[in-house]
């Protein structure tokens, strides 16, 4: 992976991350937690949408598809927290 391709990929995982601590009201973990929750949201999302037959292309499909993964991590986070 090229640095170009390592910088986009953070940058998705940030406003992933982002977008998914607005969606879930505030259970986002700051800058360096969202790009991780990002990131991993980002391989959770392509999991899913995979399963579900969906394929998602170009820049903004990456970007749904990194926001629903994190939307979901922080749900599971959320109810981990609370137990």
């Amino acid at each position: 992976m090229s640095l170009t391709g390592l910088l986009i990929f953070l940058a998705i995982g940030a406003v992933a991350g982002w977008l998914g601590g607005l969606i879930m009201k505030g259970s986002g973990f700051g800058l360096l937690g969202n790009i991780i929750v990002g990131i991993v949201g980002a391989i959770l999302g392509g999991a899913l949408f995979g399963m579900l037959g969906i394929s998602a292309s170009g820049l903004l499909g990456s970007i749904i598809t990194a926001t629903v993964g994190a939307v979901v991590l922080l749900f599971i986070a959320s109810l981990i927290r609370r137990a």
